[in-house]
């Protein structure tokens, strides 16, 4: 049993590493099958497994769908457009919106869902402007590394850390309180040091470009010149109009955590509202998100968390502890390094999906106090979400933007991508982790 649920963990990981383009959830779901045949998880804990993530689904793909509809408005033509107005010629501007962009698109939607959404439309962006492949690289790169960290400030832009707050029974108002300073502080700190490693490659003017006419979805598929349903001249007032929305369903879900109303509720809700609204305006029946919707994600999250969940029957989170409850149970700052430390370094060994599983299952077992146990599940959240972007193979995230960035047409090796993480990621996880236990001190 104990062979065959390990074997099963690290072919499953060893397959995604090795063909990131298809949908991890087929490997996930044969390695849970295996395990569960195994016998190192039982059928009554899949009724356990089912609770913890339920609310953790049901509120990641209410934002999915969210950002479905938004697609249907034109929506990530409308931002592309803004993009360039910004940037005003300027290939510095347009660098510092490009990361503004990817961070406000992962706090609206998801970390996943940001690289799938700004990655193509930085791709279209940087063929018009006709720059060289060096030049390219500091947009889509840095772009990705602000997407992919910028899911820590808050836990509703991850799904493991939805799962994650379930089972240190921390609610989404608390990640938040605590959180949101540190790593968006961290996160700044991570943009400057990405721009001057890439100062010189940034070119410093842009042509011009009209994009009126061009239109884009999600995936980066040009739509023809009519295909937009707002009207030009209405289409900016109509677009903040949506993106108050969103943020008003976004600025809903902390609400309903602080007045302990359901979390998933409040998100099903929002997303209601918006088909709603579509569906008025547009004339487009919700029927269409039963076939948009990426339903493998809730079949990845729940097979990662079977297969998980195995290795911890079989006392790989008891050994943990034994090792693990001297750094952890000493002071915040040793707390928060300690965890940090090992979830960066899992991470990048195993991706970070299952690395905080299995941290988060550790320290509930450890017997810490309230305050410890969550800045160390806070500090493991930094370690799986920014640390863990040292390799592209830390997060599921980097892995499909490299698939991206490959399909369309850039050549970004995986040296071209460790001189720069091994440059910035370290020192922006440490600034992040020490002025989380400060932070938290000084606060809380």
């Amino acid at each position: 049993m104990i062979f065959t649920t390990i074997a099963a963990f690290i072919c499953t990981i060893a397959f995604i590493f090795w063909r990131p383009h298809v949908h991890e959830a087929i490997p996930a779901t044969i390695g849970a099958v295996i395990v569960l045949l195994s016998g190192s998880v039982s059928l009554n804990d899949l009724g356990v497994i089912m609770e913890t993530i339920g609310g953790a689904a049901i509120t990641i793909m209410a934002t999915i769908v969210m950002a479905i509809v938004l697609e249907s408005f034109g929506f990530f033509h409308w931002a592309a457009e803004r993009l360039m107005e910004k940037a005003r010629g300027s290939g510095v501007r347009l660098y510092w919106y490009t990361n503004l962009l990817c961070f406000l698109m992962t706090l609206f939607v998801n970390n996943d869902g940001s690289i799938l959404i700004t990655t193509p439309i930085l791709l279209m962006l940087l063929y018009r402007l006709n720059l060289k492949n060096h030049q390219k690289i500091p947009y889509l790169l840095s772009g990705a590394l602000i997407a992919t960290a910028a899911s820590a400030p808050i836990g509703v832009s991850n799904i493991v850390n939805l799962i994650a707050l379930e089972i240190v029974h921390m609610d989404l108002y608390m990640h938040t309180a605590m959180m949101f300073i540190p790593a968006s502080l961290g996160l700044v700190l991570l943009a400057f040091l990405l721009y001057l490693n890439f100062y010189r490659a940034i070119p410093r003017k842009l042509p011009v470009l009209r994009l009126r006419h061009w239109h884009l979805t999600a995936s980066g598929h040009p739509l023809k010149d009519d295909a937009s349903p707002i009207p030009i001249e209405k289409r900016s007032r109509f677009m903040r109009n949506i993106l108050l929305f969103v943020f008003g369903v976004r600025i809903s879900l902390f609400v309903a955590s602080y007045v302990h109303f359901p979390v998933p509720l409040m998100a099903v809700i929002g997303s209601a509202f918006l088909l709603g609204w579509r569906w008025y305006f547009l004339k487009i029946s919700p029927r269409d998100m039963v076939k948009k919707t990426p339903w493998h994600i809730l079949l990845f999250a729940f097979s990662m968390y079977v297969i998980v969940y195995g290795l911890n029957n079989i006392g790989l989170t008891r050994w943990l502890v034994h090792e693990l409850h001297p750094v952890v149970s000493g002071s915040l700052l040793q707390a928060s390094l300690g965890m940090g430390f090992l979830l960066s370094v899992l991470s990048n060994v195993f991706n970070n999906h299952p690395a905080l599983m299995i941290g988060t299952l550790t320290l509930t077992n450890m017997g810490l106090d309230p305050l410890t146990l969550k800045i160390s599940y806070l500090a493991s959240v930094i370690g799986s979400d920014v640390g863990s972007l040292l390799l592209p193979i830390g997060t599921l995230a980097t892995l499909m933007w490299m698939h991206i960035v490959k399909r369309g047409g850039i050549k970004i090796s995986w040296g071209d991508y460790l001189k720069v993480t091994f440059r910035v990621i370290p020192i922006s996880a440490c600034f992040t982790l020490v002025l989380l236990a400060y932070w938290v001190y000084w606060v809380f």
